[in-house]
């Protein structure tokens, strides 16, 4: 059974900039579903379609890597709510100070599903204004 201190020490390898090995603790097969109308919205059915679809795409507009801080975590049985926060610039130099609230589904300590909620004008308004960004439908 997973406890709130071993989600804590996963979430944190998002903050020092360990992503890939935050991922290792992913579904290869994962169902992550980003909420909202913007370019990274959508129902991903593997760990790589994900991170091609949402990470790869943000980070081509930021001046960093995304880099999430946690704030808080709720546990209930093998379902953890994370909330995250991402405070960044775009590469034109506009704040992204995106927050993140992350509800995960964990299977024998690999997170099997998750739905993500965000700041959906803040990531529609991010595309917009950088002229390299990809879209939706690339």
């Amino acid at each position: 059974m997973i406890s709130k201190e071993w989600v804590l020490q996963l979430f944190r390898h998002l903050e020092n900039g360990q992503p890939d090995v935050f991922f290792e603790s992913v579904a290869d097969d994962v169902i992550w579903e980003v909420t909202g109308t913007h370019p990274l919205a959508g129902m991903y059915t593997t760990k790589s379609s994900f991170l091609a679809g949402t990470i790869c795409k943000l980070n081509q507009t930021l001046e960093s890597p995304l880099r999430l801080k946690v704030m808080s975590c709720l546990l209930d049985g093998s379902n953890a709510a994370v909330e995250l926060a991402a405070d960044s610039f775009t590469k034109s130099g506009l704040p992204f100070n995106n927050r993140y609230c992350w509800v995960c589904e964990f299977s024998n300590f690999k997170i099997v599903k998750v739905r993500a909620y965000l700041d959906s004008a803040l990531i529609s308004r991010t595309f917009d204004e950088s002229p390299k960004a990809p879209h939706s439908d690339d």
